[in-house]
């Protein structure tokens, strides 16, 4: 389980990095045509949720790895399960499919459970 619990946790802190990234490093002109539901948000609001995305990324993967306060990698995995089920409201407004940040969420969701000692 442990193994599995790895590789789900490797997935999505790859994921959230990835989509962090491109929200605080992209400008904001070069953003919007790709994501319309940042044209609703102020600038400095996707760069926030990009970068918390970053560190909810690094959360799932550093404290474990170098065995200090191990227990930040479910407490970022429930931290990026908020942020996506937002992701899921928001998508839902904006009558774009729900998809990604939903799988996103079930993979928080098994992450935190299984880390926290739930199974």
């Amino acid at each position: 389980m442990n193994t599995t619990l790895w590789i789900l946790q490797a997935l999505l802190a790859f994921a959230m990095f990835a989509a962090g990234a491109f929200k605080a490093f992209t400008p904001y002109e070069k953003l919007t045509p790709k994501m319309k539901w940042a044209l609703t948000w102020p600038p400095a609001r996707v760069k926030l949720l990009g970068f918390s995305e970053i560190l909810g990324a690094i959360g799932l993967i550093v404290p474990p790895l170098t065995g200090t306060l191990p227990v930040l990698a479910p407490v970022a995995a429930c931290c990026l399960l908020v942020l996506m089920l937002g992701a899921v409201k928001t998508h839902l407004d904006h009558k774009e499919t729900i998809l990604p940040p939903a799988i996103l969420a079930v993979v928080a969701l098994i992450v935190a459970l299984g880390r926290f000692g739930a199974f």
